[in-house]
């Protein structure tokens, strides 16, 4: 429109303008288009973003199972005990993350030739940088470090209250500074086993059998609580303080296994990599589920009632057994893997008691002898997997771990001592060992 103050005489003058400014609009408009349009991302910054945040959603939800460990191993303690398991579980995690970034990270990955990588920190890109490779370097080391954590937990449960802090805590700088990542090397870091052809894809026996040896070995050295084998060969069961905390914990262990299995396709940049996701999510939640249902109905049978720390193992020794492949089992595989892992708990914790090894959370069958079962049911369900050579990785890491931490433990025990006094053991670690106790007014009106 012309503007009314416009008079007749300039009105052609200006009609003029108007069309050429017309004629010109069509350019323009093209040139603010380009200039506003967004820069769209290429596939392969794509996948770079959908990959590292793959890393870190996982991370997060392994770096939650800390918690679920505290509060599992907290609810299966006895009540004097229960501040020492939390304070421990704090403390580990954080020595960890300091270890595998001092050493571990760079042993287990850095150029690993066959069997170890380099001893030094490791470090990421500086700020700002945009060329990392496929997923941000520093997302892979997050990741990567709340495995190493998982291995220390599964520790600390077998061996609760009875041994000292600080021994423990020096083990755990060993474990997951040296033992850990120089194991993981072998296949996660391309080293001998993996040329092999070695399979375990997120960690039955690189995580959670290294941690069930590793365990094992300071059980052997520390010996059982006090009072829990009479010398007539009679068992004492020796309850836990808190079923609700313990479930609260196996329900957390349970969701962070979704980050522990399901981020370990370390890839999610396309399709087919969001559907092997989702089914890795789908089998670890059916071998979980059928784990319970098989202690649910086992301990019916054997004992004429249900024991609930039975069940709570069984789901976690149904997840343990399904962590070595997640990704190929059909559905009904998933849950025969799962029931096995949750027959396999029941079946053992009488056994440990046969021979006097005392295992406080069941930490054993679960992580062990269920992480040893999911590595050897692999080739069932995966045609690049063989049981010859599955073997041979399930006694490497056997045979390196158990004699390496032995060797530890056996060095701790000589210089210091493992095992807290006899009336420590008796009055509680929270008391002897931490200084604050976790019920003090339960503790006060019931007594020890």
């Amino acid at each position: 429109m012309i503007h009314p103050v416009l008079t007749r005489a300039a009105r052609p003058l200006a009609l003029a303008g108007l069309s050429l400014a017309a004629l010109s609009l069509p350019a323009l408009a093209q040139e603010t288009a380009e200039a506003a349009a967004p820069e769209f991302a290429s596939a392969a910054e794509t996948a770079f973003i959908f990959n590292t945040l793959l890393f870190l959603m996982g991370g997060f939800l392994v770096m939650w199972m800390a918690a679920g460990f505290a509060m599992l191993e907290a609810g299966m303690v006895r009540t004097k005990n229960v501040s020492m398991q939390l304070l421990k579980n704090v403390a580990l995690y954080s020595i960890a993350g300091i270890m595998y970034w001092a050493v571990g990270y760079s042993l287990m990955y850095v150029d690993v030739a066959s069997y170890i990588g380099t001893l030094a920190p490791y470090g990421w890109p500086d700020a700002g940088t945009a060329n990392e490779g496929s997923y941000s370097v520093a997302s892979d080391w997050f990741f990567q470090m709340v495995f190493v954590a998982t291995a220390a937990s599964i520790v600390s449960g077998t061996l609760a209250e009875r041994i000292k802090l600080w021994p423990f805590l020096i083990f755990v700088v060993v474990l997951t500074g040296f033992i850990y990542p120089i194991a993981g090397s072998w296949k996660w870091g391309t080293g001998w086993l993996d040329a092999m052809g070695f399979q375990d894809f997120a960690g039955s026996t690189l995580v959670h059998s290294v941690g069930g040896w590793a365990a094992l070995a300071g059980a052997l050295l520390l010996g059982a609580r006090n009072g829990k084998y009479a010398s007539d060969g009679r068992v004492a069961p020796i309850p836990g303080s808190n079923m609700a905390l313990a479930t609260l914990g196996t329900f957390i262990l349970w969701l962070g296994w979704f980050g522990f299995n399901g981020a370990s396709q370390l890839a999610m940049g396309t399709n087919a990599d969001a559907s092997d996701i989702s089914r890795i999510f789908a089998n670890t939640n059916l071998a979980a589920a059928a784990g319970v249902v098989a202690a649910l109905i086992l301990t019916q049978l054997l004992y004429k009632k249900v024991d609930i720390t039975f069940v709570l193992n069984g789901a976690l020794a149904g997840l343990v057994s399904i962590t070595a492949e997640p990704l190929t089992p059909s559905p009904f595989m998933a849950i025969v893997i799962g029931a096995v892992g949750g027959i396999i708990v029941v079946l053992t914790v009488p056994l440990l008691d046969k021979f006097r090894i005392d295992d406080v959370v069941g930490a054993i069958p679960v992580h062990l002898i269920a992480g040893i079962w999911g590595t050897l049911a692999v080739p069932l369900t995966n045609g690049d997997a063989s049981f010859g050579v599955q073997l041979v990785g399930v006694v490497a890491y056997a045979v390196f771990t158990f004699v390496a931490s032995f060797i530890v433990w056996s060095i701790l025990k000589a210089a210091m001592g493992l095992r807290v006094s006899p009336e420590d053991e008796m009055n509680g670690l929270d008391l002897a060992e931490v200084g604050v106790e976790a019920y003090p007014e339960f503790i006060a009106v019931h007594g020890r």
